[in-house]
């Protein structure tokens, strides 16, 4: 009689991601990140999806200026085995070149959700919470709203809000920068 046997998971750094886009085993056409050690494939990016990260991506470059970078999807790592790709980051202000930006470098981290609501609001936000990421955004496509989450606590965030269109919102780190929720679904 055979019995089950449960496989183990080999798990991967980032060092260990990192090595495998520099041999070219992951490519830029691989839309893969690792969170918390494994490699996943990320949700297509659909034609509203894509409009909600162009639009953010003029908002915060207009109203943030200088100030800060805004990074659009594109890495940040957030613990030893994590290396998300939210698809629009506020960072502070300096050279990534030769180190890229961690949670430490994080003023704002947006997650767009057409098909990945599910998962940005369990898994994403549990990490950038784990984390240290000061406020995550994670914008509701089919809802047209923009969920606030700030002050992360173990692996939650202490508020959480949920800003539907006619309201406005601004990155805690740069309350001037107000952004009204119905600019983003235009």
């Amino acid at each position: 009689m055979a019995t089950q046997t449960e496989h183990a998971r080999r798990l991967f750094t980032v060092e260990e991601y990192d090595r495998m886009v520099e041999a070219g085993i992951l490519t830029k056409d691989d839309r893969v990140e690792l969170i918390d050690g494994e490699i996943l494939v990320m949700s297509p990016i659909g034609h509203r999806h894509g409009a909600c990260v162009a639009t953010l991506n003029e908002l915060l470059v207009t109203k943030v200026g200088r100030r800060a970078w805004v990074w659009v999807q594109s890495s940040v790592q957030t613990a030893p085995r994590s290396k998300p790709q939210p698809d629009l980051a506020l960072l502070e202000r300096r050279s990534y070149r030769t180190a890229g930006p961690t949670e430490a470098n994080a003023l704002l981290l947006i997650e767009v959700s057409e098909s990945s609501l599910s998962y940005d609001r369990t898994v994403k936000r549990r990490l950038y919470a784990r984390a240290g990421v000061a406020e995550l955004w994670i914008v509701d496509v089919e809802g047209e709203a923009v969920e606030v989450h700030r002050g992360p606590q173990a692996d939650a965030y202490r508020e959480v809000r949920r800003v539907p269109r006619g309201e406005t919102i601004a990155p805690a780190a740069f309350p001037d920068a107000v952004i009204g929720v119905d600019e983003i679904f235009v």
